[in-house]
């Protein structure tokens, strides 16, 4: 039986890397797509499920930095940052907004080659859908958006970060102080109260019978559970 090959998404608005990129990593067995923009890239990761990814941060339209947000929105994926941007600045950026590596233009293809089998090598990153669909609402975590029955539904930032992390742990209870640890900070864990306002925001918002909620269920006294 083949053994299955490594999927990689490389993203790159410069022709002749991506064109020298698709060569060396095909010929070493590994399976490339690339894209040429952010947005290109957001859309091909949610359908192609790459299992690492290498990313360029001057984009003509997103930012590099941005793609990696949306990309840590759903996916635990490793991203490999490739950029022509040397500052320390830029490398902490990208590294903080969940960046594994940082390799800097010009490089050497061994090189790169060595950092993405360091990459996959720290761990199994088991890709989460995109795209979770209810019967009453949808929500798409790269794209940070939530629509009901085709209308576009808008959160506030905290009630996105609620939803988010609730989606995110599907079908697993998140108790009430992770939830206010992770949306409001380290400092808070016991403001409740909090959680019953957004809840019940979110339910308004999302739910087809927000009284007799289907999706975002409270356990009484522990936390709350989406399914």
């Amino acid at each position: 039986m083949a053994t299955p090959r490594v999927r990689v998404l490389i993203v790159d608005d410069e022709p002749q890397i991506l064109r020298a990129l698709r060569i060396n990593l095909n010929v070493r067995g590994y399976e490339v797509v690339t894209a040429a923009s952010g947005a290109e890239a957001l859309r091909v990761a949610a359908n192609f499920h790459p299992e690492i990814v290498i990313l360029d941060l001057g984009l003509p339209d997103i930012d590099g930095i941005d793609v990696i947000g949306g990309l840590r929105g759903w996916t635990d994926v490793p991203i490999v940052v490739l950029s022509a941007r040397t500052d320390s600045v830029d490398t902490v950026e990208a590294l903080d907004a969940g960046a594994d590596d940082f390799v800097t233009k010009p490089f050497g293809m061994d090189e790169l080659l060595a950092r993405l089998r360091a990459a996959l090598r720290r761990g199994p990153h088991v890709a989460e859908a995109a795209v979770v669909v209810t019967d009453s609402f949808t929500v798409d975590l790269s794209a940070k958006t939530v629509t009901r029955h085709g209308a576009n539904i808008h959160l506030t930032r905290t009630e996105w970060g609620v939803l988010e992390l609730l989606v995110r742990n599907q079908g697993k209870l998140v108790s009430q102080k992770e939830i206010l640890q992770t949306v409001w900070g380290p400092h808070h864990g016991r403001e409740t109260h909090y959680l019953r306002i957004y809840l019940g925001q979110l339910r308004h918002k999302l739910e087809d019978d927000p009284s007799h909620p289907r999706h975002l269920l409270t356990e009484t006294g522990m936390g709350y559970r989406f399914v």
